[in-house]
């Protein structure tokens, strides 16, 4: 079929109740033409058999396909069952692609190019306990380096900024100690009420239970997810940005979705 489209929406009881304008946007390619492979199976001998009838009733599946799974009906294009494009995993605490990650938004990019009506929804997640706890290590590595980051500046060698900081593994313990002096939180004390001089894991367990992380945090953590989904595609993808939306994050730690992590960014095709 070339260049299929719709007219103005009419009330009638007739009317099917199918996502027909989701199955066109997934099924017309760039050049408006919709290419079908429909299986069917009859006996051109059986007076009850009308191809027609076979033929609407395996359009309606696929139709109906479309509501139920449509990353499925993008299989051809995206490789695969076409599943596995629904989300994009992210390990826990970061809100930065991979390398599976971002070859798995270069073919969804490519297969929106090629469906020009579809709109793409990211929702961001998060894991939970799992995200908590690599938010306080993330933390605790921030502060460590901002102390090696004052030594520098003293020295007229900062770096532009605390992510470009490498901390040396004989190092490490100085700046560590460093970090926990600068805490205010409450410390183990000797009889004289001295704080304490602690090996360096102590040291860094006390750090990292006084990290406090809130459900805004891991909201935050979650939509930062769903904007740097958003930022490649737009960028690299080279798709139009008004085509993707990023929705707001839900409240709850998400479950694990057949393969996916519960950190990750879960689609829907509009």
């Amino acid at each position: 079929m070339h260049q299929f489209d719709f007219d103005e929406k009419v009330a009638s009881k007739d009317a099917t109740k199918l996502p027909v304008r989701l199955a066109v946007s997934l099924l017309k390619d760039k050049d408006g033409v919709i290419d079908l492979d429909l299986p069917i199976e009859g006996s051109l001998d059986d007076p009850k058999f009308r191809i027609g009838k076979v033929i609407w009733k395996v359009l309606g599946n696929l139709i109906a396909k479309a509501a139920t799974a449509p990353f499925a009906l993008l299989g051809k294009l995206l490789g695969g069952k076409g599943e596995e494009y629904a989300s994009v995993d992210f390990a826990d605490g970061l809100a930065t692609l991979d390398d599976a990650g971002r070859k798995k938004l270069d073919t969804l990019a490519k297969a929106l190019h090629d469906r020009p009506a579809l709109k793409l929804q990211a929702t961001g997640r998060f894991s939970g306990d799992k995200d908590v706890e690599a938010l306080r290590s993330l933390r605790v590595e921030l502060k460590i380096k901002a102390q090696k980051i004052l030594d520098l500046a003293k020295k007229g060698s900062a770096p532009s900024g605390v992510d470009d900081v490498v901390v040396e593994a004989g190092e490490r313990e100085a700046y560590l100690r460093k970090a926990y002096g600068k805490e205010k939180f409450p410390k183990p004390r000797t009889a004289l009420g001295f704080a304490k001089s602690l090996p360096a894991g102590e040291m860094e367990k006390l750090l990292l239970a006084n990290e406090t992380v809130g459900g805004d945090d891991l909201r935050q953590l979650a939509l930062a997810r769903s904007e740097a989904v958003k930022a490649y595609l737009a960028g690299p993808g080279g798709v139009d940005p008004t085509r993707v939306f990023v929705l707001e994050p839900g409240a709850e730690a998400a479950a694990p979705k057949e393969k996916a992590r519960p950190s990750r960014v879960d689609f829907a095709l509009k």
